[in-house]
């Protein structure tokens, strides 16, 4: 199968950074990384997931138009770990992040039926 371990989250005043990790591991996503598209995605209370960032298997990545400019997804394919920069933080970014990954289905990449395996989260708070 497919195991997404997240890391990074915590709390940081606006106009922080953080970076977030996620470990991708599993005999699935061993045999087919080469063919998976990766994602951040996150959730506030309330809240529908929003896709964040998806670097596809062509290794183009795409953003919501909210973190354009401000997020940077990068995927470290030896060490099998997506990463998500995140700098010029707003309190509006507060939510919990969870990484996706699954066989690339569109070059859309955003939308949160496009993939089967999910991490467990991890919090990011932004205090204004």
């Amino acid at each position: 199968q497919v195991q997404l371990v997240e890391s990074g989250g915590g709390s940081v005043q606006a106009g922080g950074s953080l970076r977030l990790s996620c470990a991708a591991s599993g005999y699935r996503y061993t045999l087919w990384r080469d063919s998976y598209c990766m994602a951040w995605f996150r959730q506030a209370p309330g809240e529908e997931r929003e896709g964040v960032a998806a670097i596809h298997s062509s290794s183009s990545t795409k953003y919501a138009d909210s973190v354009k400019g401000r997020f940077t997804i990068s995927k470290d394919n030896a060490a099998n770990t997506l990463y998500l920069q995140m700098n010029s933080l707003k309190p509006e970014d507060t939510a919990m992040y969870y990484c996706a990954a699954d066989f690339c289905r569109s070059d859309y990449a955003l939308g949160h039926y496009e993939y089967n395996y999910w991490g467990q989260g991890t919090q990011v708070t932004v205090s204004s």
